[in-house]
């Protein structure tokens, strides 16, 4: 009796134990908690919400807490493998207005609304699915980075590929690839594209903060920002533009040889001009350009003397 007693004590304090142990929580200065009930006789309802660099804090027994992160990230969309969100290549691909598929990199900054109404929302919407990641599994936002990446990739990316489709369709190639012009038939000046780049990082800013609240339901992110920090061509457009650029180049040498053999030609015709006028000049020149220690100069006889200087 006393053995089954010492058992069923056993079963009944254990579970108390783990479960007040495992029902303290604290969060470091760059991530914020969301705590959801999850005891046998709870509901599975937020609990509460612990702000970033909190101490140990009570959460209930059997509770579950989803990390999010508290601070400024980045999401950043790039043909460099060691700097993309995403493994491997990633460049969004827009046609221009005129038709040239541009690669487009950039990087998104925000913040997550750590507004504790805004953070309940977002994990009723998003903590309580998964994602589907890059090697095929599947993870919570909470997840660590691989999870946060698995969700922005799915639920905020096509809203960004969208907005630069806006924007970059409605502008030109020449606009922000200045070397484009060079294959238009009108063959227009190449102009700075620093104003179209900053035209579209407002216009993209603009844009996102419209769409992303609709889209996902709630004003989950903050502080967004996008910068555009590389346009590129096709390959097969980038070889014509530079050959292109090294026929201009070509132009402009055999056209800088014409303009020095006609300033030449004008010298010459110059200086003989002179030396018509004044034969002596002419003489004057002659002397000049005898290499040094020449004492003796006859000109016009074969047996003149010359007597190098000591």
């Amino acid at each position: 009796m006393r053995v089954a007693l010492a058992i069923l004590a056993a079963l009944i304090v254990i579970p108390l134990l783990i479960g007040g142990i495992g029902g303290m929580e604290s969060t470091s200065g760059g991530e914020v908690a969301v705590v959801r009930d999850g005891g046998p006789l709870d509901d599975n309802k937020v609990r509460q919400v612990i702000d970033p660099g909190s101490g140990i804090t009570w959460t209930g027994m059997w509770s579950s807490t989803h990390l999010y992160p508290a601070q400024q990230r980045f999401y950043t969309i790039t043909a460099d493998t060691k700097r993309a969100t995403n493994l491997g290549v990633d460049v969004v691909t827009v046609p221009s207005s005129d038709g040239v598929n541009l690669g487009i990199e950039g990087t998104l900054y925000f913040t997550l609304n750590l507004d504790h109404g805004a953070l309940k929302k977002f994990d009723d919407k998003y903590g309580t699915r998964t994602f589907r990641t890059q090697d095929n599994g599947s993870l919570y936002p909470w997840d660590g980075d691989e999870g946060w990446s698995a969700f922005f990739g799915q639920a905020v990316r096509p809203v960004i590929d969208n907005a630069l489709r806006g924007q970059i369709g409605a502008m030109r190639c020449a606009e922000l690839v200045p070397s484009c012009s060079l294959l238009e038939s009108s063959a227009l000046k190449p102009q700075d594209s620093n104003a179209s780049i900053a035209k579209v990082q407002n216009a993209v800013n603009a844009s996102l903060a419209r769409d992303l609240p609709v889209t996902l339901g709630g004003n989950f992110l903050t502080g967004l920002r996008f910068t555009l920090a590389k346009v590129t061509l096709p390959a097969d457009v980038q070889k014509a533009v530079d050959r292109s650029l090294a026929a201009s180049a070509a132009v402009s040498e055999a056209q800088a040889k014409v303009a020095q053999a006609k300033a030449e030609a004008e010298a010459n015709r110059a200086r003989q001009d002179g030396y018509d006028k004044c034969p002596s000049c002419a003489e004057i020149e002659k002397l000049r350009s005898l290499p040094q220690g020449i004492t003796v100069y006859a000109p016009g006889n074969p047996q003149s003397v010359v007597v190098p200087s000591r």
